[in-house]
């Protein structure tokens, strides 16, 4: 049961990350093309990025420490 439930985290880990990095990338590239809809904002253009990160690193902080905890009541079982 510990064992899937860590798999279970491991994927939401990288699922998060990757959001995030597809989101920047995302950003970036669509920055490039339009700049002229960017330089309109009163933010700079990477607030985006920003706050998105944000949202993101909380959940993930969560993740790590739930697995931080399965994996130590994994290592007394053995």
């Amino acid at each position: 049961m510990l064992k899937k439930l860590n798999g279970v985290l491991n994927i939401l880990i990288i699922s998060l990350i990757g959001a995030f990095a597809g989101h920047a990338i995302y950003v970036c590239l669509d920055y490039r093309i339009h700049p002229q809809v960017y330089a309109m904002q009163p933010t700079p253009w990477y607030t985006g990025i920003l706050y998105y990160g944000i949202y993101t690193i909380v959940p993930l902080i969560i993740a790590i420490f739930i697995k931080l905890i399965f994996c130590r009541k994994l290592k007394q079982q053995k």
